[in-house]
């Protein structure tokens, strides 16, 4: 009789420290978005020191189930992170806390400021509890020059791939299964114009980690910085 007690004690000792296991892993979503991302404020900012853009407006991920990362070539990215999603997507300038409906799905657009020169997609999707595999971020900023900026390479490094456009026009495409990866990708020769510039970019990603890291690069190499950033 002893032993059964003891085995029954074992039993319920090893449910309970299931349970806590269960409940641990339910509470532990990772580190805060605190930990990535400030709330960015009405002020211009500028570039950091090596010229990253930090400041983004982020839409919550859009549900875009895939087989995996291998399946993301030149013609799957231009049909799949060009197409439009919601009206207005290409001409609108979205607004921090602006909704919109894609499908069944109602997302936010989120303004924010990266902590880190690489912008943690991966991140943003769980510290707000969205789902993060199988997804497409939207991500939209707004550059402002003094004068005419001409030669210069708009520069990315995405995880995994990524599609990006400057003033309506597609400048670069960055596919396959990649890691993120500083200036992996550069387009050619562009121009920033005087006044208001608008860069978007869509980052797809399938399992795994997703980020993206952008500036601009100039005629010798240098990072552009004699920019504001809205």
């Amino acid at each position: 009789m002893k032993k059964y007690c003891m085995m029954a004690i074992a039993l319920m000792m090893s449910v309970a420290m299931h349970a806590q296991r269960e409940n641990w892993k339910v509470a532990d979503k990772g580190p805060s978005i605190d930990n990535y991302f400030i709330p960015a404020t009405s002020e211009a900012v500028c570039p950091d020191n090596e010229g990253f853009i930090r400041r983004w407006t982020l839409l919550e991920p859009i549900d875009k189930p895939n087989r995996g990362n291998t399946v993301f070539t030149d013609s799957y990215i231009k049909q799949h992170l060009g197409m439009e999603y919601f009206k207005g997507q290409f001409s609108l300038l979205p607004k921090d806390g602006q909704k919109v409906k894609v499908g069944k799905q109602k997302l936010q657009w989120h303004k924010m400021d990266s902590k880190l020169y690489n912008v943690k997609l991966f991140r943003f999707a769980t510290g707000l509890d969205k789902k993060y595999y199988g997804i497409v971020f939207l991500a939209t900023t707004v550059i402002e020059c003094d004068e005419d900026i001409d030669g210069v390479r708009l520069s990315v490094g995405s995880n995994s791939a990524s599609l990006w456009w400057l003033n309506g026009e597609e400048t670069l495409m960055l596919s396959g299964d990649r890691r993120m990866v500083a200036d992996d990708g550069m387009s050619k020769r562009i121009t920033l114009k005087k006044g208001m510039n608008v860069l978007r970019g869509a980052v797809i990603n399938g399992p795994g980690m997703s980020d993206f890291c952008v500036r601009f690069i100039d005629e010798n190499g240098n990072p552009v910085k004699n920019i504001r950033i809205r």
